[in-house]
């Protein structure tokens, strides 16, 4: 709760999250995406154009660590069903 304590308000407009321009003077991703997703993809999806297209590395990282966590799950207890068998 601590850690919360210095977030923004859900919705502040003045938060550096919800601005179109950074600190820096110029346009954050998100504007870039808002803008260019259909274009760029050809996708009427924006959440699937930016998911498969703009960090599809990123997406394929996290679902080769979510498969080899379900691949090792299902050895553990495949494994703990052998020791049963055995008994």
């Amino acid at each position: 709760m601590y850690a919360a304590y210095g977030l923004p308000y859900r919705g502040d407009s003045a938060a550096l999250v919800n601005q179109e321009i950074s600190l820096t003077g110029t346009p954050v991703a998100s504007s870039y995406y808002i803008e260019n997703a259909m274009k760029d993809a050809n996708t009427p999806n924006m959440v699937t154009s930016v998911l498969g297209d703009y960090r599809s590395f990123d997406t394929l990282g996290e679902e080769v660590v979510i498969f080899a966590a379900g691949i090792i799950c299902f050895l553990l207890l495949k494994r703990e069903k052998k020791r049963e068998a055995r008994k």
